[in-house]
């Protein structure tokens, strides 16, 4: 699955395209280094997305099958680090 559209998936980020515009400010990285929109996740890649103020850091544990997931079931498909 493309990293914008997991970020909008799992309900980091609330659009698509602001992850893909995160994603080309180069705030967003996957194993330390810079990642483009589409590039593509695996189970156990961490991604690591630099805010103004902090950098938050998850660990990706499962890809979803579907669209959308709810809110709470969030914790499922990745681990804040």
């Amino acid at each position: 699955m493309r990293i914008d559209k997991f970020l909008n998936t799992v309900n980091i980020v609330k659009r698509r395209s602001v992850a893909e515009d995160m994603c080309k400010s180069k705030v967003v990285s996957i194993n330390d280094k810079v990642a483009k929109p589409a590039k593509d996740l695996k189970v156990g890649d961490v991604i690591k997305i630099d805010y103004l103020e902090k950098s938050v850091s998850y660990e990706v544990l499962q890809i979803p099958t579907t669209r959308t997931i709810s809110k709470s079931l969030k914790f499922e498909y990745v681990k804040e680090l």
